[in-house]
């Protein structure tokens, strides 16, 4: 099962307001929008990166309407592998219980990665090498 990954919201955000286009997030979300590594989805994923790109202090600082969110989402939504987590009980717990659903989705699929620049995500213990930073992946695949 070849490695596949999942990029956390704030990974997105970043890369969309990155000022360099050769920082490590802008370059993450460049891979997405090219499909240059596989990556998964799930429709609360979707949901969480176009609220948190319209909020009106990141949509201000981005300048996209709500139409431009949507159809970047809408080719990251193409290149990307849209998965459902499966109901259930995780035996695993997110630190910050709004990333439960990011957690699902790694407990059931052994070969994702999730791609965080949140500090308490790298360092949760039930999950440290399964989550790695935008400069790791960068790296990885050489992008």
């Amino acid at each position: 099962m070849s490695r596949c990954y999942l990029i956390d919201t704030n990974v997105v955000v970043a890369g969309l307001l990155a000022s360099q286009a050769d920082s490590a997030t802008a370059r993450v979300l460049d891979g997405m929008l090219q499909a240059v590594f596989p990556f998964v989805l799930s429709p609360l994923l979707l949901a969480e990166y176009r609220a948190v790109l319209l909020r009106p202090k990141i949509q201000k600082a981005h300048g996209l309407t709500p139409d431009q969110v949507d159809a970047v989402l809408t080719d990251i939504a193409l290149a990307g592998i849209l998965v459902d987590p499966e109901p259930g009980l995780s035996s695993v717990y997110a630190p910050d219980p709004g990333d439960q659903f990011l957690w699902n989705l790694l407990e059931q699929r052994p070969n994702l990665e999730l791609v965080t620049g949140d500090l308490r995500l790298l360092q949760d213990s039930a999950m440290v090498p399964r989550v790695i930073t935008p400069r790791v992946l960068i790296d990885r695949i050489g992008h």
